[in-house]
């Protein structure tokens, strides 16, 4: 939250944290000082915003081998993607899967500058996780932080939802964009009924 000094009235702000600060691009002022809107959707991006959004839940979904490591350049943050999918594949072992997946953006909302080399684009994205255990009488038992959604009960399958903010530099030539920075917070859990491995 952050207060105006002008008008006193709060407004929700995001941010999102940076890996290397010194990898922001040059944002492009006109005369004024002022910076360039750019429309993140434009084909004339190397990457508009819908295909950044599916890169990055590729990273999750298969570890980038679809388009993730296609649309964006190996940076810290893509990396630290495709780390979590390595790390929650196969947490359950034999017991159980975990499966990523896209979903419909909670922020549909898109911000675009202009940059020296293309745009930087700030952008939102929506992923889920499906736990299940692989056979029946086996149960998980949800984690702390799921508790206020799902109660201490276990079951055989829950979905988590998760919301996060991205920021990613865009080239304007037909090369791989680069991911510098994202946050991801857990914004739903739910149980998945009573099936198995889905």
């Amino acid at each position: 939250m952050a207060q105006s000094t002008q008008s006193k009235q709060w407004e929700m702000v995001a941010t999102i944290d940076l890996d290397d600060p010194e990898q922001l691009p040059q944002i492009v002022l006109d005369t004024d000082g002022y910076a360039t809107a750019v429309d993140a959707t434009s084909s004339s991006l190397a990457a508009p915003v819908g295909v950044l959004r599916s890169a990055v839940t590729d990273n999750y979904a298969t570890g980038g081998e679809q388009t993730g490591k296609k649309v964006l350049t190996p940076s810290e943050a893509s990396r630290r993607q495709i780390k979590m999918h390595d790390e929650t594949q196969g947490k359950f072992g034999s017991r159980g899967t975990t499966r990523f997946a896209a979903a419909d953006p909670q922020f549909a909302d898109t911000y675009a500058l202009k940059t020296t080399a293309g745009a930087l684009v700030v952008f939102s994205h929506t992923h889920t996780q499906h736990d299940a255990v692989s056979a029946p009488g086996l149960g998980i038992v949800p984690e702390k932080q799921d508790r206020a959604w799902l109660g201490t009960t276990p079951g055989p399958a829950f979905t988590y939802t998760f919301t996060c903010s991205d920021i990613a530099a865009i080239p304007n030539v037909p090369e791989p964009s680069s991911l510098l920075g994202y946050g991801c917070r857990r914004t739903d859990a739910k149980a998945a009924g009573p099936s198995t491995s889905v």
